[in-house]
């Protein structure tokens, strides 16, 4: 097989996996609403430190039920958040955070997270929320 050939194919692989890749991603207004705000306070479950966005989930137990769910929450970029202080250590499983952000569009457990307000020392972060509201905020 000839040189160009090699070439030919391994461009053509390149474009397949940058296309599968950038029609992957979505818009803040594709997935969230945000006039269905959320103001929540839970115990992390997990937390998810991956591109293209950090995950984590908190336990939200209803005042009137007692019903506990546990809440998927959507972030920026890791590269992203770390610009508002965020480490791979912010976050532990137990920790109590308040989080203010928007819900999905279907109504289910999951959110796009705009701040996270740690409830133990009360240091509050923005959390790259693809809403453009995501700056660094501390109290």
């Amino acid at each position: 097989m000839t040189r160009t050939f090699y070439f030919v194919l391994t461009f053509l692989a390149v474009g397949a996996t940058y296309q599968a890749t950038t029609s992957a991603h979505h818009s803040f207004s594709a997935e969230y609403d945000a006039n269905k705000p959320l103001n929540l306070t839970g115990a992390v479950t997990k937390v998810e430190w991956t591109n293209p966005h950090a995950y984590f989930y908190i336990d939200v137990r209803d005042d009137k039920t007692g019903k506990v769910t546990n809440w998927a929450f959507e972030m920026g970029a890791p590269a992203v958040i770390q610009r508002s202080g965020w480490t791979r250590t912010t976050l532990h499983i137990g920790d109590l955070v308040i989080v203010e952000g928007s819900q999905a569009k279907n109504g289910t457990a999951h959110g796009n997270a705009r701040s996270v307000t740690l409830a133990s020392t009360g240091k509050r972060l923005g959390a790259g929320s693809s809403q453009g509201q995501g700056t660094a905020v501390e109290p």
